[in-house]
């Protein structure tokens, strides 16, 4: 199995029991090794009382992308810390697009970088997670079933 292959199939099944991304209105546009792009479209109920995309669906839309890209290779791995900075306000309509990347994965701990951009590319929010691997996989790979 390729790590794109283990990638693509440890995103599948995580987002078959994600109800929260989804809730929120999230779409996974792109899964990776150690990568995940996940977008949502700001609708009325992401507002907050300025009119702008509350920063707690902003944090979701990153902490998700986080979560896919640090669950690519098969193994099971959630959030030990993570630190936001909004730059500037999520638009009512605007698609947000959150992109995510591995800086570093040493033993059981994995640090990721996550960006938040509105339409046009306008940076909304950075994004660094802290990870650390958990027991237990995705899917059983089986018998062979390594790159």
């Amino acid at each position: 199995m390729t790590p794109e292959e283990r990638a693509r199939k440890a995103a599948e099944a995580m987002w078959s029991g994600d109800e929260a991304s989804r809730w929120f209105g999230m779409t996974l546009d792109e899964i990776g090794p150690g990568h995940a792009v996940m977008s949502l479209t700001v609708a009325p109920h992401h507002l907050n009382g300025h009119g702008i995309c509350h920063g707690g669906v902003i944090f979701a839309l990153a902490d998700s992308a986080f979560a896919f890209a640090c669950n690519s290779s098969n193994r099971n791995t959630v959030a030990q810390h993570c630190l936001v900075s909004y730059l500037a306000p999520g638009q009512p309509g605007e698609t947000l697009t959150a992109t995510a990347r591995e800086v570093v994965r040493q033993g059981r701990s994995g640090i990721f970088d996550v960006e938040v951009r509105g339409e046009g590319g306008r940076l909304v929010a950075t994004f660094r997670g802290f990870s650390r691997e958990i027991p237990g996989t995705h899917f059983d790979e089986g018998e062979g079933g390594g790159a």
